[in-house]
């Protein structure tokens, strides 16, 4: 079986990628084995070590503080992302040329910034500007950051989900006697947020995982808590290792939640939905 850009490998080739795969694993699981064994010579994984973890003093004062100023910073800035990208979504698919040039230079100046360079810049816009946000320059810097960049990126995922809307939802509706911008607002964005929404989803793990950016900035998140647990009790490597735990289950409770609604919401719109399938650049890494 072949494709015109891709040849299916023949029985010798399955042999070697299967070879290479094994080998593979074998080189990953020996230098996870030496890590482990690295670790335990140093001490760093004895039953001391872990023990803290027992107590309801590193959870009630470091653990669980993080991880809620990590929900809400990624809470908050979810929500304003969301209407940052819907915002900035119609305005890039307005039939004034002029807002969408505006629209349009902004997501692109947004989206080519680096996220953490964002943070740090509010947070010492923040910290020197008065008004409300002096009282926590860090966490208004790590929400702002968030909001623009995750914002840009959800004003592209309208802008491409009506957009690839099949043709003649838009001919319908103004058939029935719509507007260009009713049928815009009543059939067409709609049907777009609806097969765009396992991207969205997949979006929100990369702000929760960007908040933990706000650790360089000083924002008490998960991260930092770790850390200062770390520092503590002399356990830097469990408590780094409790805190990715921690990130890794909720992370892949949002995924499995986006592959739901992609199959549910699958028959529900025209146009098929699928989660993202995010590139490093949209991910801030």
């Amino acid at each position: 079986m072949s494709s015109v850009l891709f040849d299916a490998p023949g029985p010798r080739t399955r042999r070697r990628i299967a070879v290479v795969n094994v080998v593979g694993a074998l080189v990953v699981l020996g230098v996870l084995a030496w890590v482990i064994w690295g670790l335990a010579q140093k001490g760093q994984l004895t039953a001391a070590k872990w023990n803290p973890f027992l107590t309801e003093t590193v959870w009630a004062d470091y653990l669980l503080v993080g991880l809620w100023n990590t929900l809400r910073a990624a809470l908050i800035a979810i929500v304003t992302a969301n209407a940052f990208g819907l915002l900035f979504g119609l305005g890039r698919l307005s039939q004034s040329r002029l807002v969408r040039g505006v629209c349009g230079t902004v997501v692109e100046f947004f989206r080519a910034v680096p996220v953490l360079i964002m943070m740090i810049f509010f947070w010492q816009l923040f910290s020197y500007v008065p008004g409300p946000w002096m009282a926590a320059p860090p966490f208004y810097g790590v929400v702002f950051g968030l909001t623009l960049y995750n914002g840009s990126v959800i004003a592209e995922l309208v802008r491409s989900g009506v957009q690839n809307l099949p043709r003649g939802q838009r001919e319908a509706a103004l058939a029935i006697g719509l507007t260009r911008s009713k049928s815009l607002r009543l059939v067409e964005v709609p049907q777009a947020l609806i097969a765009m929404m396992p991207s969205m989803v997949s979006q929100l793990v990369v702000i929760l995982k960007d908040t933990a950016l706000g650790y360089i900035i000083t924002y008490s998140e998960l991260l930092r808590s770790a850390r200062l647990v770390g520092s503590t009790f002399a356990n830097y490597v469990p408590a780094l290792i409790v805190a990715a735990v921690i990130f890794i289950v909720i992370n892949y409770t949002l995924t499995w939640l986006a592959e739901l609604l992609a199959r549910r919401l699958s028959k529900r719109t025209a146009g098929g939905t699928r989660p993202a399938e995010l590139t490093p650049a949209d991910a801030g890494e």
